[in-house]
């Protein structure tokens, strides 16, 4: 009990990936391009946006808050996790280190489920409601809704996080995962945790369930608005904005589903492992894919950026 109270002597060793070093040189080159990849896409998103006026409209707005959230988030697990695999001893991580990286990870994750929503409901006024548009969606309304998604996932990270890290872990112990998450952490801990597993589905049902459940209100509408444009070209128009934003809706609330919303008796942590690794490297790398492949404007001003670009290389090279 001595080291329960003394907190700041406390360590938590994270699980290897594998114990055979050709297998965790491989594992290393893998996250590390994922990482790469995941940051010069979503930055090129963001710097794209903010550059092409034509694209300043709250649709693009709202992408671009998405793309900084992606990589905020995954600079909350990457290059932890990088080190730890190169690390010759197994990686250790204080309790306040463990702290401040589930809060933000909570932090960041739950914002970006919200925004999400927000996207949802920005495509609903768009197509359901064309003409007033400019008038429900101002400037001021989408300032408000990207800082109101903020400062939920603030609110719910802070509390679950304290709620936590307020229980006594009676000694180093290794996590389950590669990461300090919610239910790995929690399970190390020496005392009845039944409060805060109730507390932790709350927040996932806040954080998943309820903005899912409007995403889907708001596609039965744009669905069935689709559906009465008479012209082909623009039924595919319309559909082309909903079907990327659709696509990175599957992927983040599915994954997260497995996770949070299944009893935490069921939970195993082989199978979080597996899907721990895809929501923290391989869906912020497809989110910046998925939109710049399905968005004709978008993919038309990153191609305008890039031609920019190596022109003016070439001139500085003459």
């Amino acid at each position: 009990m001595e080291e329960a109270n003394q907190t700041g002597r406390l360590l938590f060793h994270f699980r290897p990936f594998s114990r055979l070093p050709e297998v965790q040189v491989m594992i290393f080159v893998f996250f590390l391009i994922m990482y790469v990849v995941s940051l010069s896409g979503n930055m090129s998103i963001f710097l794209t946006i903010w550059i092409h006026r034509c694209l300043h409209t709250p649709m693009y707005f709202f992408l671009a808050n998405l793309a900084s959230l992606e990589i905020f988030y995954s600079s909350t697990i990457a290059p932890l996790t990088l080190a730890g695999i190169l690390s010759v001893e197994r990686m250790a991580i204080s309790l306040p280190g463990c702290g401040a990286q589930m809060f933000f990870f909570i932090f960041l994750g739950s914002a970006d489920c919200i925004l999400l929503a927000v996207m949802a409901y920005d495509r609903f006024v768009a197509i359901c409601h064309p003409l007033r548009y400019t008038l429900i969606m101002s400037w001021r309304l989408c300032v408000q809704l990207a800082l109101g998604s903020l400062l939920l996932g603030f609110i719910l990270a802070m509390q679950l996080t304290v709620l936590i890290f307020r229980l006594p872990f009676c000694s180093s112990k290794e996590i389950s995962l590669f990461y300090c998450d919610v239910l790995p952490v929690m399970r190390l801990a020496c005392a009845d945790t039944h409060v805060h597993e109730a507390t932790l589905f709350v927040v996932s049902v806040i954080v998943l369930t309820i903005p899912f459940l409007l995403i889907l209100l708001s596609y039965v509408f744009i669905v069935a608005a689709i559906l009465k444009i008479r012209s082909a070209e623009g039924r595919h128009k319309a559909f082309s904005t909903c079907s990327s934003h659709l696509t990175v809706v599957l992927l983040q609330y599915g994954c997260g589903s497995l996770i949070y919303l299944c009893p935490s008796s069921s939970y195993s942590p082989e199978r979080g492992q597996v899907i721990s690794v895809v929501y923290t490297f391989i869906t912020p790398v497809l989110n910046p894919l998925i939109y710049s492949m399905r968005n004709r404007e978008l993919k038309d001003a990153l191609k305008r950026a890039v031609m920019g670009l190596a022109l003016l290389q070439t001139q500085r090279a003459v």
